[in-house]
Formats: C-alpha cells, structure tokens, sequence
C-alpha cells in the first residue's frame, strides 16, 4: 500500500471519528447553512475545498506524507478554544474549534510539507464556520445613509427615525436582513478566493478584497433605494415583491459579475499557474513520528475537550423553588399594558418574572428578571433571538440609546405605534454588566474555574420617549446586582 494511501485512510478515519464525536457542532452547522440566508454560502465551501484539492492531486502526489506530532499543538488550540466556547455557550467558539482541530489532524497525519501544500484549502476552511452578524447594525446605519440623500435627490419626501424611514406614502425599516451584511459576507468568501486564484501580488489581492467589500455596500444601499423609490412610484406589495426577486437571484449575480469586472484588468496570475512548487517542499521534516502513534495522539488530543466538559457539565447553582419581584418603596405594582404588550424571551429560564410598578404619580415601569441556575446549549442567558426581542417579534430595534446607569438601552417600536425604552443588565458570577461579550466570559469563567454559576437578566421599560421614570425606578431599586443576587436566592 503506497504511502498517500495509508496516510489517506488515517485521515478519513480520524475525520470520520471527529465529526462523531462532535456531533451535535456539526448537526448545529448543517442547520445554520440549510436554513439561514445570512449563510446560505457556507453550503458551498466544502465543494469548493474540495475542488482546490483536486486542482493541487499532481503536484501533492511529489510530496511524501507523514506523521507529525508538533501538528497536535493545532489540535490543541481547537480543542481549547471548542472547550472555552462550550464553557460559555458560544457556538461560533465551538464551531471554529472544531475546524480547527480537523485542521490539526490533517497536518500531524500527513506532514508540514502536505499542509503547506494544502495551505489554503486549509485556510479557506475557517469559511466553514458561520461569522459577522455584528456587522449588520453598522451595515443598517451606512444603508440609512445612503438612502436619505437619493431619495431627495429624486424629489421623494423623506425623514428617518434610527432604522425607520418614513418615505412618501409608506414607513419602512432597515431591517438586520437589509443591512447587506449577508450580501459583505458572502462576498469576503467570494473574494478571497478570487484573490487567491487570480493574483500572485500582495497589494492587488489586497485592494481586491477591498473592492469586494466596498462594491456590495454601496450597491445593496442602491438596492434600497430602488425598492421604496419603486414603492413610491407604485406600491410597496409591488416594489418589495420585486425586490426580493431581484435581490435574491439576479442582484448579487451582477454585483459579483460587477467585482470581476472591476478585477479583470489587473489579474496577473495565469490560470494554469501550479498552486506552489513542489520541489520546494521536499526536505525531510523534523519531529516525525510513525503514522499509528500520529494518529492515535491525534484522536487522544481530541478526546481530552469533550471528557473535561463532562466534568464540569454538572455545575449548577441552588435556586429557591419559588421567587418575587422585590418590594420598591415609594412603588406599588399596578396591572401590566394591555395597549402593547411586551415582554423579554427568555425560554431556558429557571425563573422568570415580570410586572409593573407606578409611583404616587402614576408613573409607570416595566420590570422583568430571568434567573438562570446553570447555562449550557438551548438554555443561555444570551442568545440569538431572545432577550428584548424575539426572533420575528412585532416589535422592532428603532436605535441604541445612551446607557442608563450601567445598563444598555435601546428605544423599540411596534404597530400603533408604540415606543418603548428598554434597559438592560446582566449578572453572572459576581460581575454586573450590560457587555454580552462579558457575559460569555464571566460564564466560561464560572464554568470552568467554579464559583456562582446563576445568571440573571433584568430589564427596565417604560413606554414613550422618556428615560428619566427609569432612573427614578433604580434609585429606589438599589444596586442591580443585589437585586440579581436575591432573585437567585443568593441574599
């Protein structure tokens, strides 16, 4: 048996028992690019791996491969990095480990001269993992940016309220979905392919990249333009109708088409170029070691992360077995709006409450607490689509506000309509924060190192434009982290 073919059966059989044993990472994957347009792109890139692998099967098949323990310090740091978001309940963390334990297996199994010969294929793998939906709030700003000056331009009377623009006859949000930041994905990936094939330098490839950013940008600021200009012009069934047409099959198809266009002029790699040279990969590799012991330390290094998250899976923090919204002073609970009803998601709680409170004057707020005794996959503090709004709530993000003691603000708004201000705070171990970054941390903290493991969220609301009845409300509350703390039953 030629050596590419033992090596190759090595590694099909630890990829194989890798993915097993990660399963539920790699079920997790296959449901975000089946289901969700953000990253219906990812479905793609495996193909595409693929296919630069098979480009390089001449030029690989000079190259011997064998075993190489150093490649473990790669498995290593995914297998840390998937422990640490599995701590945390980060599912971009886990994901990225994962690939890159793959990664590792592949060099310590076939050698460093095969991984750099493989460079990017393994590279381009990271665009496995689902990233950038932080750009979509920046991405809605520069769209509301764009908008507003072309709709003057052509004569269509317009003001904007945060993401809400009311245009002619009709209102209209900048949602996260119209932000563009799927399109910016998707062409990051397009475009770092394109660079890679296409150029040989540096600089080019570069400004390339740019260009893929740039382009997209400014051309889905175009496309909402055209859609409640269109609107204007006929009606908004009509225009958005057409627009999820356009935007859907022929409008990144000609931005793509448009970026190439763009490229073509100063590509300076030919097509048959080899993707790198064989005969300078040809040293014989220090730290070797027999294809068996590579493989086994391989699947042993994988196996320490999901054995130590088993340890710790059990920590959980003692909660009462039943809790109340605290007395306030100077406050006494009234019944809750009826007019718009709202209230934060929070499904994985262990405890979840909400009320209204109005002082002597009648002035009201909206207090909720989510009390969590434990955090770990399908049960998390922080997660996409819940918290202030669900995932297609009725209620909509109008603008982030200045914090209001500590805790992160954010005006919504609903059919009627109605606004509300909601403020935000967390606790987990013994840190209170509005920074959902901090959260993750101070919870993998807690997973791994021990210490209180409750986590709780509480929010304030008040409906209307005013924040002052939400300082009011904390000045008679306390500190928000004794709050927290007894909710959980901690004091």
């Amino acid at each position: 048996m030629t050596a590419w073919r033992r090596h190759g059966i090595a590694l099909a059989v630890a990829f194989v028992l890798i993915l097993l044993t990660f399963r539920s990472d790699v079920r997790d994957l296959a449901h975000i690019w089946w289901n969700s347009t953000t990253f219906g792109h990812c479905l793609f890139i495996g193909p595409v791996i693929a296919w630069l692998v098979w480009q390089r099967r001449s030029d690989l098949a000079q190259l011997t491969p064998t075993g190489w323990w150093p490649g473990l310090a790669l498995i290593a740091i995914g297998g840390f990095g998937w422990l640490m978001g599995d701590a945390a309940s980060v599912g971009f963390a886990r994901q990225l480990g994962l690939v890159m334990m793959l990664q590792g297996a592949v060099v310590t199994i076939l050698g460093p001269n095969v991984a750099r010969g493989l460079l990017f294929p393994l590279g381009y793998a990271f665009f496995l993992v689902p990233f950038g939906e932080g750009l979509e709030p920046p991405l809605q700003t520069v769209t509301v940016a764009i908008v507003m000056p072309l709709l003057h331009l052509v004569g269509v009377p317009a003001v904007v309220d945060g993401v809400l623009i009311h245009a002619g006859r009709y209102y209209f949000e900048v949602a996260e979905a119209c932000s563009g930041a799927k399109f910016v994905i998707a062409m990051v990936a397009f475009g770092v392919l394109v660079a890679n094939l296409c150029f040989v330098s540096w600089k080019r490839r570069a400004v390339f990249l740019v260009v893929s950013v740039v382009v997209p940008v400014i051309a889905n600021g175009f496309r909402a333009f055209g859609t409640i200009w269109a609107a204007d012009l006929t009606s908004v069934e009509a225009a958005t109708g057409l627009d999820h047409i356009v935007y859907g099959w022929i409008f990144f198809a000609l931005v793509m088409a448009g970026v190439l266009a763009i490229g073509w002029r100063w590509f300076d790699r030919a097509p048959d170029d080899p993707a790198f040279v064989p005969a300078t990969l040809q040293a014989i590799p220090r730290r070797r070691t027999d294809l068996p012991v590579a493989t086994a330390l391989a699947l042993a290094t994988v196996a320490v992360f999901p054995l130590w998250s088993a340890a710790i899976a059990s920590r959980a923090q003692a909660l009462p077995a039943h809790i109340d919204l605290p007395d306030i002073a100077g406050w006494h609970r009234v019944p809750v709006s009826t007019r718009a009803p709202w209230t934060p998601y929070y499904p994985g709680a262990d405890h979840y409450l909400f009320g209204r409170y109005a002082d002597a004057s009648g002035v009201t707020v909206d207090v909720s607490i989510a009390v969590f005794g434990s955090q770990h996959e399908g049960k998390e503090l922080i997660a996409y689509g819940t918290g202030v709004l669900r995932q297609e709530d009725r209620w909509v993000r109008v603008e982030t506000l200045p914090a209001i003691s500590g805790g992160s603000a954010m005006r919504i708004t609903a059919p009627g309509p109605v606004e509300r201000i909601v403020a935000t705070w967390y606790r987990v171990g013994d840190t209170t924060t509005q920074d959902e970054t901090l959260v993750k941390i101070e919870t993998m903290k807690a997973r791994l190192l021990g210490g209180p493991q409750r986590a709780v969220a509480i929010h304030l609301s008040v409906e209307g434009a005013d924040p002052r009845p939400i300082a009011r409300f904390l000045a008679a509350l306390g500190p928000i982290g004794t709050v927290a703390d007894h909710a959980a039953g901690m004091r």
